[in-house]
């Protein structure tokens, strides 16, 4: 049931999306492990599009705020008013209150604006002036930035960056992809006619049932050496968190029911490592930033072995 689920939501998206099977499998995988996204790529390859799709092929709440260097956290979160009607002060909810909400170009924001998505992200709620309100379950943040353009951008902070369960960057396209692209939008627009496939109860029971998808002890002990290594490597100033671990986990467990799977096999521990791992590493000064991170991750997963098993549930 669950894998023709699956299998319908990739369908749906791509029948706007070309190309990009990987990165659509990489995104399914964060909504059953309850993670957030950050699409990183330069302009014009899709990002926003991507996250749209996913949007209509679900039938739940959607909102965008697109952040600048002027937005501010109550423009995100919500403010309370006083409405002169009722003599009191009343919530008017932001656009954060939403089953998935896509964050354009979030290094856009100052970094008070971009904090204001922490507790969000974290805790599925928002607090305005000491009082608590629960965001829609399922919460899903898509954030994208331009990797390239420095101008009038502020860097994520190591908090907001480990808030996201993966980074994931968009596919090149085959000369005969991007033909299929342009033929494909050249008369219509196949955004616009798309369907929802599933809805927000259907999606909640799948992210259950990732919880109890089956990993071998084995394979537990693997991620978590791998977890460890990042954090006593000399390359590496502060290595992947507790929270790494648990998000390293989740991924693989989502990774194994988009296979079609209840149980995990070590090809979808490698599949999520460098997602979920590269951007968590804070590395030496003199290393590359991203391009070393994610060598590092590679490295690691060939450096520690893995015992043949069958990784079933016996």
């Amino acid at each position: 049931m669950e894998t023709d689920l699956l299998q319908k939501l990739m369908d749906n998206i791509a029948k706007v999306m070309i190309g990009n099977e990987h990165t659509i499998r990489l995104v399914l995988t964060c909504i059953l492990a309850k993670g957030h996204i950050l699409l990183e790529d330069v302009p014009g390859t899709g990002k926003t599009v991507l996250a749209k799709s996913l949007a209509r092929s679900v039938q739940a709440s959607f909102g965008r705020v697109q952040f600048t260097p002027d937005l501010l956290p109550s423009d995100v979160t919500g403010l309370n008013y006083f409405d002169a009607k009722k003599g009191e002060f009343v919530f008017s909810e932001g656009p954060v209150f939403c089953n998935i909400l896509l964050a354009d170009e979030i290094n856009r924001a100052t970094p008070k604006t971009q904090s204001s998505l922490l507790e969000c992200m974290a805790e599925r709620q928002v607090t305005v002036d000491k009082v608590t309100y629960r965001l829609p379950e399922p919460f899903l943040v898509i954030a994208t930035q331009n990797p390239l353009e420095t101008l009038g951008t502020f860097p994520l902070p190591e908090a907001q960056m480990d808030r996201f369960l993966m980074q994931i960057s968009m596919e090149d396209l085959s000369a005969a992809q991007e033909r299929a692209m342009v033929e494909r939008f050249l008369t219509e627009e196949p955004l616009v006619k798309l369907e929802p496939v599933c809805d927000c109860e259907e999606l909640r029971k799948l992210q259950d049932q990732c919880c109890e998808t089956y990993i071998h002890s084995d394979l537990l002990n693997y991620m978590i050496e791998v977890v460890q290594t990042t954090r006593k490597h000399e390359r590496i100033e502060n290595g992947v968190s507790p929270r790494g671990t648990l998000a390293f986990v989740r991924a693989a467990q989502g990774y194994a029911m988009v296979q079609g799977r209840d149980y995990v096999v070590p090809e979808d521990i490698k599949a999520v490592a460098v997602p979920v791992l590269a951007h968590r590493l804070n590395l030496s000064a003199e290393e590359d930033g991203n391009r070393s991170a994610r060598q590092i991750i590679e490295s690691l997963l060939c450096g520690i072995s893995l015992p043949t098993e069958d990784w079933r549930k016996k």
